[in-house]
């Protein structure tokens, strides 16, 4: 585990990669070197069926970039951390540019959604005779959307009795399987997760505390769902760790609170040269069956 003298040493060391360009094209890299673009960028993502959005800002970039990002359909992926350990940020397709002076530089701003592409344009023909398991469904459905699916360590499937047919969008197809087995989907960074509403995708506890990042004192929460009544927890800020996923398992240790929760939501801001560096994340509690 980390000092905190070895997080404020690595927090000095930022380090990012962002690739561009249409699926299957060569495209372009940066923010490798001793001198790499200067880069800010905001992502939005949470616990639901709407699409997680980013905007990124870079500067300077070469008429050959702009016009890479120009393209219909231009994919942008970026990673971001520290030296060598660089998680992936956000994975979506562009839908919106804008190129403008900055006193001696030019700035471009990108707009973007995460999958776009596969959520907008994916429609699917599903068929089976007698029973069919949800799992299969699924699996099935995320095959024709091309992206790959995972399903969280304690998700059980039903069976459709009687047959299923169906040709049209494919989250149509994900809500029948998923409410009838009692399950959520969401798609992050191109994976389709399946899971049960309000718990978390895997077993595996990460720690935040002052010694691994957390930043200031964690602020006490209470949501509204709209059929579920309140859920319960707290905002936190800690310094940039994009390991930390949506539905991922948080052992919270702090002066305020300790305890176990899921990671409901999370805004990851970032600029390589100066500013922010960190994510704020809202904890709720994990629920019991």
């Amino acid at each position: 585990m980390p000092s905190k003298g070895e997080n404020a040493v690595k927090n000095f060391d930022r380090q990012y990669r962002l690739a561009a360009g249409k699926a299957g094209s060569t495209g372009f890299e940066i923010g490798s070197g001793k001198r790499p673009l200067h880069v800010s960028f905001s992502v939005e993502k949470a616990d639901t069926n709407s699409q997680n959005t980013a905007k990124v800002t870079i500067w300077n970039l070469s008429d050959e970039h702009l016009a890479e990002l120009s393209k219909n359909d231009c994919v942008v992926v970026l990673h971001a951390g520290y030296g060598d350990t660089r998680p992936l940020i956000f994975t979506g397709v562009v839908t919106f540019a804008t190129t403008k002076a900055d006193g001696a530089d030019r700035s471009t701003e990108i707009e973007l959604v995460d999958n776009r592409i596969e959520v907008r344009d994916t429609y699917v023909s599903v068929s089976y005779s007698g029973a069919v398991n949800c799992k299969t469904l699924i699996q099935d459905t995320a095959d024709q959307m091309g992206v790959t699916v995972s399903f969280s360590y304690n998700a059980e499937f039903k069976d459709i009795p009687n047959g299923y047919s169906y040709v049209g969008p494919a989250r149509n197809v994900l809500t029948k399987a998923c409410e009838t087995s009692g399950l959520v989907w969401s798609i992050n960074n191109g994976v389709l997760q399946v899971k049960k509403s309000g718990d978390t995708m895997s077993r595996e506890v990460y720690e935040l505390s002052a010694e691994t990042g957390l930043l200031g004192l964690p602020e006490r929460v209470q949501i509204s769902n709209e059929d579920k009544g309140y859920s319960y927890g707290w905002d936190v800020e800690y310094l940039m760790n994009a390991a930390i996923g949506l539905d991922d398992y948080v052992y919270l240790n702090s002066k305020v609170v300790k305890g176990y929760f899921r990671v409901y939501s999370v805004r990851i801001e970032g600029d390589n040269t100066e500013g922010s560096w960190s994510c704020t994340a809202r904890l709720l509690e994990v629920k019991q069956e």
